[in-house]
């Protein structure tokens, strides 16, 4: 035995001894990082996230793997804040991670994916809706969502068709995702005709909306559309509710999570929330069902599914690719559609969906909803 062979059998009886198997150390691992918010206050949307990737990635593994390899998924907390985003990006680059299913906030996504696309990782975010991520050229960078250029006028035209409220307030978080949300559904309403009277931002992480509240009863509003998050949104309904103001809201994605209901209690009765489609209640996705509810988990919130497309495509692209170099894995991407539990998949030369669409929802105090009509 020469000296070489003798030290491979010496780090095999250390492995053996310290309970580890050759496996965990394989080359033929292929690690996904997770990221997303873990901690902080949306950390509800990034459970969503992880949990339908981490089925993916179990299913898929059940099934065999991707070209012979496993894959594995690495966890990484961004709390939905950009800087935190931009340290955890740079840690998947030194962890040498080369796939990645995240961010979940716009503004943590778009940071982190300059990052990715000058180090060759390729990125799929199931969550991340500003238009603003896709339209730079990129090539390393997708996404299993639809854009706010879409929800937008999809909220903007529900509230001027059937709505059809006198005065409209439309209010945001100062936000990437929330003001750019906001800013296409008072275009979109100011295109049909329908006066919006206040155009004005909050900060996240406010408490007290007195002021606002004010501003709203003198402006004679009847509606608001809020772009941003649902911590903010349920004290906002709860307060509207406690100061006598009879409003009809509204909000995107980001707001349609059952703790809105914890907040606002019966003040978040008939708020109207745009989403994707419930992909829970598609009869071909009865047995996923199944399999989070057998782990205790709630398949329901808008991006457990989007997120379990992402990890798919991902593994689709590697094997159509033949290989896990990522340019090759995104030219095939956007070179083939994938049947997902979320639809058939095709990606134009953005790294957008061909083909997505919003659902406006009626949402319920106990937290459930059923389709606005």
């Amino acid at each position: 035995m020469n000296k070489a062979s003798k030290q491979v059998s010496k780090l095999f009886a250390a492995m053996a001894l310290a309970g580890m198997t050759s496996y965990s150390m394989a080359a033929d691992t292929i690690k996904i990082a997770l990221a997303g918010p873990v901690t902080g206050a949306v950390a509800q949307y990034g459970e969503m996230q992880f949990i339908g990737a981490e089925m993916a990635i179990e299913q898929i593994n059940k099934a065999g793997g991707v070209n012979g390899a496993m894959l594995e998924g690495v966890k990484y907390d961004d709390a939905c804040d950009p800087k935190q985003a931009v340290a955890v990006a740079n840690k998947i680059v030194n962890d040498e991670v080369k796939f990645v299913v995240g961010h979940l906030c716009s503004s943590s996504t778009q940071p982190a994916s300059d990052i990715y696309e000058d180090e060759g990782i390729l990125m799929v975010t199931a969550a991340s809706t500003s238009p603003e991520i896709t339209a730079r050229g990129y090539q390393l960078v997708f996404r299993t969502i639809g854009l706010d250029s879409l929800q937008g006028p999809t909220a903007g035209n529900f509230i001027a068709d059937h709505v059809k409220p006198k005065t409209v307030a439309v209010i945001h978080d100062k936000q990437q995702y929330g003001e750019g949300i906001a800013t296409a559904v008072k275009q979109t309403l100011e295109g049909k005709g329908t006066k919006v009277a206040l155009f004005e931002g909050i900060n996240a992480g406010d408490k007290d909306f007195s002021a606002l509240i004010a501003k709203l009863k003198q402006a004679g509003v009847d509606f608001v559309y809020y772009g941003g998050y649902h911590p903010e949104l349920g004290l906002l309904l709860r307060q509207t509710k406690e100061k006598g103001l009879n409003v009809k809201f509204m909000g995107p994605e980001g707001v349609g999570n059952k703790e809105i209901s914890a907040i606002a209690g019966p003040a978040s009765e008939g708020m109207l929330v745009t989403l994707p489609k419930s992909f829970d209640q598609d009869p071909k996705n009865q047995a996923l069902v199944d399999g989070f509810k057998a782990k205790n988990q709630d398949p329901s919130g808008p991006f457990v599914f989007p997120a379990y497309a992402a990890v798919q495509v991902i593994a689709e692209g590697i094997k159509k690719a033949g290989d896990t170099d990522t340019a090759k894995v995104a030219a095939a991407l956007r070179a083939n559609s994938f049947d997902t539990p979320t639809g058939t998949l095709g990606f134009d030369e953005k790294g957008d969906l061909k083909d997505f669409s919003f659902v406006v929802y009626e949402w319920h105090q106990d937290g459930t909803k059923t389709e606005a009509k």
